[in-house]
């Protein structure tokens, strides 16, 4: 009798057992379920913060404070080498202790980290000690993770998260930070092209305009603020007869002119830019293509209607007082400029290749008649 209980009780204890291994292989499937599904959420909330109209630093700071929030990490921060020197481009750290975080490369420990591109890991064992990498900060970090970071096998900084207990990611999940510091590449990878159009971006010499860069940049945010939008190239057709039978001094003085004119009449919601050479480019952000025709013949016929001479007191700037004209006019004839204009309009949709449509408007200016002045929608 007592061998049938002891028995029944082996039993259950063992049916326990494995009952609780059971329990414990759902709880642990049930959190990589739930890991999967924060890192699609941290992923899709990465997309979003490169798709949203800011700059480069903007959107780096975005998704650090992403990572802050969804995985509670206490510090976290972002240093990238730009070429010239370490900068700090994301951090929740006091930027008193910026100093230090963006010299890591400089620290032994971290050297071999970078060298074998493999986390570090530091921590201390009491309140009184402090991290190596630590100068002038004891309270602050007590253990920390150290990922350097890649792009096609160069190495372009690092991504380091830090916590205020001793032993504090001793039993952290890796393969989770591993995935979230790809991440972090891929944003950085995503944005450095954009970086590279802000750092070319210029403004022209004569017009004060900015150049074709800003358009797929910074002018980029302010048309795709809306579904639709309308994309106007114009180009000067008799720029160059003007530079030849004038000179180009004077040239310059119609571009500069048609430009004052159509800034003065257009709406700060809108982006001009100088194309390239004697065209240029308006996008009237969130406006229809029949919403602008009365306003751009209004314009050209503004503008075709200009008679633009130098003055004197450029003459005199210039040394062209007597300086003769590059064709022979008649005495009694005034260097005088009238611009003839050639438009071509099309409509934009957001999250289209805006590339597309200026270079087919380009093509349609270029291979126009010389003589073509004229608005055409394509």
């Amino acid at each position: 009798m007592i061998i049938a209980v002891v028995v029944i009780l082996v039993l259950i204890v063992f049916g326990l057992i494995i009952y609780n291994v059971s329990i414990h292989k759902k709880i642990q499937k049930f959190k990589n379920m739930n890991q999967k599904i924060t890192n699609l959420y941290v992923v899709q909330d990465f997309m979003n913060a490169i798709g949203e109209t800011s700059t480069v630093e903007q959107k780096i700071k975005k998704i650090n404070d992403i990572l802050i929030e969804r995985y509670e990490i206490k510090y976290s921060t972002i240093v990238v080498f730009d070429g010239a020197e370490y900068q700090v481009k994301a951090s929740n750290v006091d930027p008193k202790h910026w100093n230090s975080l963006k010299a890591l490369q400089e620290v032994d420990m971290f050297k071999d980290s970078i060298q074998s591109a493999t986390p570090k890991y530091v921590t201390v064992n009491n309140e009184n000690e402090r991290l190596p990498y630590q100068q002038m900060e004891f309270g602050r970090a007590k253990s920390a993770i150290f990922f350097p970071l890649y792009i096609d096998n160069v190495y372009i900084g690092y991504w380091i998260i830090e916590s205020g207990t001793p032993h504090d990611f001793d039993n952290v999940d890796t393969t989770v930070l591993e995935v979230i510091k790809e991440n972090i590449v891929s944003v950085l990878k995503t944005v450095v092209h954009q970086k590279t159009l802000e750092s070319i971006v210029r403004k022209d010499l004569f017009t004060g305009l900015y150049n074709e860069e800003y358009l797929y940049g910074e002018g980029k945010k302010i048309i795709d603020q809306y579904t639709i939008s309308t994309i106007c190239m114009f180009k000067i057709i008799n720029i160059q007869e003007i530079n030849r039978k004038y000179c180009r001094e004077l040239g310059n003085k119609v571009i500069t002119e048609i430009s004052n004119y159509i800034l003065e009449n257009l709406s700060e919601d809108y982006v001009f830019i100088r194309y390239m050479g004697p065209k240029f480019v308006i996008a009237f952000s969130g406006v229809e293509a029949n919403s602008v025709a009365d306003f751009l013949n209004e314009i050209k016929e503004k503008i075709e209607n200009m008679q633009i001479k130098l003055t004197e007191e450029e003459k005199q700037q210039l040394n062209l007082e007597v300086k003769p004209s590059r064709t022979k006019l008649k005495s009694n004839e005034e260097e005088i400029a009238s611009p003839k204009l050639n438009f071509v309009i099309s409509s934009y949709y957001k999250g289209t290749g805006l590339e597309e449509v200026l270079k087919k408007q380009e093509e349609y200016l270029d291979q126009a008649d010389r003589s073509e002045s004229d608005i055409t929608n394509i």
